[in-house]
Parts: structure tokens; C-alpha cells; sequence
């Protein structure tokens, strides 16, 4: 086969074409855009808060009794100092977008990033319940550390709680990093809008989704391929999707919810029920009613010289 070349000529008229296909583009390239928020640094800074959230558990730093004060005040000056430009410059992005001139983008993003880190003792105290309700809700779990250093749950809820405090305060594209970071490490999508309750566990967890308007109570407990999701959207009078408004289920306290269950629209599970595996729900669940599909008729096949046997489980 004769071999091709890659001259200047054809790298000069490849860059006009694919340069061709910029123009007229709306938020598919960034060019002119140099203050979006850089996503490689968001993920930096989302190490150094599960440093402080987790102390000693990344490996990262050796942390002592005697350094641990040390530690992690030099770990916060460094999260206020980076963390705050990243906001600034997803707030400048958003200013951009909306053509406001009188914002003051810098105040705003260090108050809001002083914020987060004043509510860091918190996130911890909700972060221990979720480890506790992993560690009694999983009989294969030997201890605390494991779940911290192994479970994609708990990632993916940690993840989750730094990232619902930006989206509260209307931070643009940051809380939306950091989830689906942990969405593509864990495979569980927690949308930073939803709000979840305290000792809320995720057993394995692969393929779940959790949608923006989602309310979990506590003690909620779901399994992997989980969707908590919304219906067809809405569309106003001139054909345009509307995307405001609850959209998607809320599951009140000690719910548990098995393995592919589909729960769909603005529906209350009601306290205490069960919704079992491979269940699609769109209408509402009473308090402490157990949800499941009529058992199916199984094929037992011994042999293959053998005739397969039908056998239908009787129904109670």
C-alpha cells in the first residue's frame, strides 16, 4: 500500500475545514472563553476536600495527631484559594451568557467558597451516617475503612454533598463536574440538584440514577440499576420544553428499593415501603406497602435430550 503524505498543504486545509465547522457554534466550543472553569483542577480540588472529609484515607499526605492541624489548614488555604478562582470564572461565564455588567464576580465566588468550607463539619457529620447505614445495611462489610476506601457509594454521596452545596448557591458547571467525575468512576449518577436526607445507602450501586428534583428522606436504602427518574417533559404553548418544576420522585425515610426498579414522575413513595427489583412505578406508594411483579413462570431445563419442564409458582 502506498503510504500517504502529510504535508503542510493538506494539515493547512484541514485546519480551514475543521475551523469551518466552529462558526455559528453555541456551547459545543469554547473558543473566546477564557474564563470557563478548567475541569482538571476542579477534579484537583475535589481530591483535596475528600482529603479533609477523609483525613489519611487517600494516601496522599502521612497525617498525624501531632500534624493533622497543620495538615489541613494548609489543605484549606489551598481549596479557598484555587476553589474560589474556579467559581469566579464559572460566574463570569454565566454573566457572559446573560450580559450582566455590574456583577461582582470575585466577592461572590470567595463568599461562596467560604461557605462550603464552613460547611464542611457538617458534611462530615451526615458523611459518617451514610458510612454507618453502609456498614449495618451490607453483611459483607468488615469495617468502616473499607466502605471509606473501597465503596463507589460512598464516593459517589461525598462527591454528591460538596456538590449540592455549589448548586445551592447557584454555581454554573462546577457541581456538575464533580457528580458526573464520580459518575464515571462509580457508574452511580447523582444529579447535584437532588436532596438526600441523612444515612442514605447505595449497596453496589452500578447504573443508578438519581434525577435533579429528587427528594430522599433518611434511612433510605436503594440497589444497583436503580432510576429515580422524570417522565416526558412538559412543553409550554410555543412547543418549548419546560424544565423547571418537580419532575422526579421523592422517597420519604426507611424506604428500600431493589435491584432495577424504575420509579418515575413527581410520585411520593410513602415511609417504610418496599419497591421491589425490576418494578416499574409511576403511580404513588402508600406508607409501609410492599410493591413487587407477580412471580413468573420459570423453565427448568436437566438435560438437553430431556423435554423442557414448565413449572408456574403458585400464587398467593
Amino acid at each position: 500500500m502506498k503510504k500517504k503524505k502529510f504535508t503542510g498543504g493538506k494539515i493547512k486545509k484541514l485546519v480551514e475545514q475543521i475551523v469551518e465547522t466552529y462558526k455559528g457554534d453555541s456551547g459545543i466550543n469554547f473558543i473566546d472563553a477564557s474564563n470557563l472553569p478548567v475541569r482538571g483542577e476542579i477534579l484537583e480540588i475535589l481530591d483535596l476536600l475528600f482529603e479533609v472529609l477523609f483525613p489519611g484515607h487517600t494516601g496522599n499526605r502521612t497525617v498525624t495527631k501531632a500534624n493533622v492541624n497543620f495538615i489541613l489548614g494548609d489543605i484549606l488555604c489551598e481549596i479557598y484559594t484555587t476553589l474560589s478562582a474556579q467559581i469566579e470564572r464559572a460566574y463570569q461565564y454565566q454573566c457572559e451568557l446573560q450580559q450582566c455588567g455590574d456583577c461582582d464576580c470575585k466577592t461572590r465566588s470567595q463568599n461562596v467558597t467560604q461557605g462550603l468550607i464552613e460547611k464542611l463539619p457538617e458534611i462530615r457529620r451526615l458523611l459518617k451516617g451514610d458510612v454507618q447505614a453502609a456498614f449495618e445495611g451490607d453483611p459483607a462489610a468488615k469495617s468502616y475503612e473499607e466502605i471509606v476506601i473501597s465503596y463507589p457509594g460512598i464516593t459517589a454521596i461525598a462527591t454528591y454533598r460538596i456538590a449540592h452545596e455549589l448548586f445551592l448557591e447557584q454555581v454554573p458547571l462546577i457541581p456538575r463536574i464533580m457528580t458526573e467525575c464520580a459518575h464515571a468512576k462509580t457508574g452511580i449518577d447523582i444529579h447535584p440538584g437532588a436532596t438526600i436526607g441523612k444515612q442514605f445507602f447505595i449497596d453496589h450501586g452500578t447504573g443508578v440514577v438519581i434525577g435533579e428534583t429528587t427528594v430522599i428522606g433518611d434511612k433510605v436504602k436503594i440497589y444497583q440499576g436503580v432510576t429515580l427518574g422524570a417522565m416526558s417533559f412538559p412543553k409550554d404553548e410555543r412547543g418549548r420544553i419546560i424544565k423547571t418544576g418537580k419532575r422526579h420522585p421523592t422517597l420519604e425515610d426507611n424506604v428500600t428499593v431493589y435491584a432495577e426498579a424504575t420509579i418515575l414522575g413527581n410520585i411520593v413513595i410513602g415511609k417504610g415501603a418496599v419497591v421491589g427489583g425490576n418494578v416499574w412505578v409511576k403511580q404513588p406508594v402508600p406508607p409501609g406497602v410492599t410493591v413487587t411483579t407477580a412471580n413468573p413462570d420459570l423453565l427448568y431445563t436437566k438435560k438437553e435430550d430431556q423435554p423442557a419442564k414448565t413449572r408456574t409458582p403458585k400464587r398467593k
